[in-house]
């Protein structure tokens, strides 16, 4: 098979040739949106998942299809170490300077852009990774008073208007939310619940490991009324199948039943493996229809491809008691498991092993879906652990 002509995209964020199974969550968000845009509640949305289901994907799909309809958007990500001021300054900058070209906005971006200038300077004493340009001259008053949920509310409120003003939206696309700290996330809740109670076009869509529902329950208990949470998982078996099929049929490959059964088995339904064997599957073929030998050779390499790539980059973040209470779990099985069971498993106490899993939890490798549970945020982590711990591990 022609390796130019390879239609999978294994990538971190990489659209896949074929975006199945997602239809009625992208609605469901331009929906929202364009309720906004006429001045109708609408509720913000809350991607979660684990690692490689497809959520960056998911958000930039949603951006692009909300830009397309004239909606105005800020798109970032949250990583570790930076501040979420520092972050959305420069963005909603592009946002304001783009509604201020419009007759109708100006003068409510401009009042937005002195909220920013304000904002920006009063918070670089608390965070000092704030840069952004200077437009106009700070509005002494406005959004300037040096506490992060109260400037916050007020800068939002400005954007708002101003995108009321031109008729549209401002739409907010924001990965990786877990890695917020939750003082500035819950300014962020709290801002966007000033505009929703003033019937503002401001909407939120944002991304993260399945602990952010918990995380923004704790920042403020009225998150879960304000946002929606949808739960992004592994794709059902016809979608899955639509997935790997699809493109194949593009290029004008077909694949054998069992072929194609072998890779819905290994990869579990989850959008980045289907990628990645999807990919391998078409490198090891030699010719259509591919048949589920092309599948096995496939899954050696990539397999091997994911060891080094897709697993290996999180495990080198943890630290070698972190990757011991990882192989543990790992030797109880996929998961969840009581903290009491890991801890049984390495011979220690569970309260003498609690400042490990607060680490991982905080590196986003294990999440807790019920307490006192701990969980992989990465499917197949555990048999990834076994591969490179094996043997006598303790």
């Amino acid at each position: 098979m022609n390796p130019i002509r390879n239609p999978f995209a294994p990538g971190a964020g990489t659209p896949p040739p074929e975006l199945a199974g997602r239809g009625a969550l992208i609605e469901s968000v331009h929906i929202a949106l364009e309720r906004a845009r006429i001045g109708r509640p609408a509720k913000s949305a809350m991607l979660v998942g684990l690692r490689g289901v497809g959520k960056t994907v998911l958000l930039d799909r949603m951006r692009d299809d909300a830009e397309a309809t004239g909606i105005h958007t800020v798109r970032l990500e949250a990583p570790e170490g930076r501040s979420l001021p520092a972050l959305l300054a420069p963005q909603l900058r592009q946002a304001l300077l783009r509604l201020s070209q419009l007759d109708a906005a100006k003068a409510f971006a401009i009042r937005g852009l002195r909220a920013l200038a304000g904002f920006a300077r009063r918070l670089k004493v608390t965070y000092n990774d704030i840069e952004v340009g200077i437009d106009y001259e700070p509005e002494p008053g406005l959004a300037d008073n040096g506490d992060l949920e109260h400037d916050l509310q007020a800068l939002l409120e400005q954007a708002g208007l101003a995108a009321k003003a031109a008729g549209t939206a401002l739409a907010l696309f924001i990965d990786e939310l877990q890695y917020v700290p939750e003082a500035q996330l819950a300014a962020l809740i709290t801002a966007m619940h000033r505009t929703e109670q003033r019937r503002l076009p401001v909407v939120l869509v944002g991304a993260g490991l399945p602990q952010l529902r918990g995380l923004m329950g704790n920042s403020k208990s009225y998150a879960e009324r304000l946002f929606d949470f949808p739960f992004i998982g592994a794709l059902a078996p016809e979608d899955a199948a639509q997935a790997i099929e699809k493109p194949l049929l593009d290029e004008g490959v077909a694949i054998t039943p069992e072929a194609l059964a072998e890779i819905l088995r290994v990869t579990q339904g989850y959008a980045y493996f289907l990628q990645a064997w999807g990919s391998h599957t078409w490198l090891a073929a030699d010719a259509s229809p591919i048949d589920i030998d092309a599948v096995r050779k496939a899954s050696v390499t990539a397999i091997a491809g994911l060891d080094e790539g897709f697993f290996r980059v999180r495990f080198d973040r943890c630290t070698p008691k972190e990757k011991k209470y990882l192989r543990a779990m790992a030797e109880l099985g996929e998961g969840p498991h009581r903290s009491g069971d890991i801890a049984d498993c390495l011979n220690e106490k569970v309260s003498s092993l609690a400042p490990t899993r607060s680490a991982l939890i905080g590196k986003g490798m294990v999440w807790s879906p019920n307490h006192g549970d701990t969980a992989f945020t990465v499917p197949m982590f555990d048999a990834f652990m076994k591969r490179i711990i094996p043997g006598d591990w303790r």
